[in-house]
């Protein structure tokens, strides 16, 4: 189908693009910017006066819940829930059951992620058989059914010596190890980050050091290894701190941080509020300022949902019994403009964060507006505002922003050039 979209601000931040212009597509592909091709005729046409185009957003982690916790969600419902925040393109974390360490499991997400169409699934295979921290798992097969990286999750490698062999085998195939630094006895048992906030409430702590002290480790067997690695979901001021040192000596680590943790802290806990009951924890303001400088200046060059529905009942227990995580991607780009909105980010940087950055720290092939390149596309009003959960797509609905007004609305996602969300 010829599309054209009309009157937009084009904003490309792989390409520094910012201009109002016009985007036609054609076969799946962008095929101009601008005027039209010769010979060009639109089927349909999208008015987009007043609208801004960008990129489809890529998110680096969004928990599918298929196979295994169909209660929390399905590949369905959770594609349908992104490409409302934005989102073309996303990847899913191997905490599935079965664990996502064999072939046979991340072709069964990829083909019911193509039979849902909603956005383009790219799955992170499994380091360890099991996320044990044992064995390591069949990384090349893996990666030859579709997985663009590897990783642990929070289920870390207890023999340094393990992990450094399995990081020289990822190196020699030059693939992607992607880590989440958090020395496990440090912060086994924890809830909440240790400080004056945790001390109040009478929940145990998560020090600072649990992410600092691993995160150092897995620096040094980077550097000694020399394999690709993302490093995912910071926490701390002094964790991005050491990912700017280690960039500053050379090496081509790339970081990550959760939306959420550059707009909350350890205090929406004071009501034992269960929906901010996340892993690792929510930090103090100054480890929130120091995360919201490391994106603004680059040393983070994503900003991913770490979405994790939840049934009900697993919030419904006492804070310390309940289930971690947020449900967010829904909301991923009205809650990302609120940092335009504090004056945090310019528009051009933050859709920076949200597309080119991800893209580039996985090698995935998106983030980018370009003829000839896949029409993969967010148009959004930033005049407008969105009423978190008037509607709602996600299956869990474990999300604390719900009932808020946030910037911003998003009016169609386009993936392959075919709407796959319409406001």
């Amino acid at each position: 189908m010829k599309l054209s979209i009309l009157g937009a601000r084009v904003i490309d931040p792989a390409s520094g693009l910012d201009q109002v212009t016009d985007i036609h597509v054609e076969a799946c592909k962008i095929v101009a910017l601008g005027a039209a091709p010769a010979g060009f005729t639109a089927v349909e046409t999208i008015d987009a006066q007043g609208l801004v185009a960008a990129p489809g957003l890529v998110d680096l982690n969004v928990a599918l819940r298929e196979p295994g916790y169909s209660r929390k969600g399905s590949i369905v419902s959770e594609t349908r829930a992104a490409a409302a925040g934005g989102v073309t393109s996303l990847c899913c974390p191997p905490q599935t059951r079965p664990v996502l360490d064999t072939s046979a499991v991340a072709e069964l997400i990829l083909d019911r992620a193509r039979e849902a169409g909603n956005t383009k699934v790219f799955p992170i295979g499994a380091l360890s058989k099991g996320l044990d921290g044992e064995q390591l798992a069949e990384l090349v097969a893996l990666r030859d059914a579709g997985c663009v990286a590897f990783g642990n999750g929070l289920e870390s490698f207890r023999n340094t010596r393990t992990l450094c062999r399995a990081l020289e085998y990822a190196a020699t195939f030059d693939l992607t190890v992607i880590f989440n630094s958090q020395d496990h006895d440090l912060a086994d048992g924890g809830l909440a980050h240790e400080g004056a906030v945790a001390s109040f409430l009478g929940l145990p702590g998560i020090p600072e050091t649990a992410e600092t002290v691993a995160l150092a480790r897995d620096l040094l067997l980077v550097e000694q290894t020399g394999v690709r690695a993302h490093f995912s979901q910071l926490t701390s001021a002094r964790g991005v701190a050491l990912i700017a040192q280690a960039q500053a000596r050379g090496l081509k680590v790339t970081a990550d941080v959760a939306l959420y943790q550059l707009i909350l802290t350890d205090e929406a806990l004071i009501d034992f509020s269960s929906l901010y009951h996340v892993q690792p924890p929510l930090r103090t303001r100054a480890d929130r300022d120091g995360l919201r400088e490391a994106v603004k200046s680059g040393v983070v060059s994503a900003i991913s949902s770490h979405h994790q529905p939840h049934e009900r009942d697993a919030k419904l227990a006492p804070f310390g019994a309940t289930e971690p995580g947020m449900s967010s991607v829904e909301l991923l780009l009205p809650l990302a403009m609120t940092l335009v909105a504090d004056g945090l980010l310019d528009l051009p940087t933050l859709l920076a964060r949200l597309s080119a950055g991800p893209a580039e720290a996985l090698r995935l092939p998106t983030g980018k507006l370009a003829v000839g390149g896949a029409a993969d596309i967010v148009l959004f009003d930033p005049q407008a505002s969105t009423v978190a959960g008037e509607s709602w797509l996600s299956k869990g609905e474990n999300c604390p922003f719900i009932g808020h007004s946030l910037p911003g609305v998003v009016r169609y996602t386009l993936v392959d050039g075919r709407i796959s969300h319409q406001a």
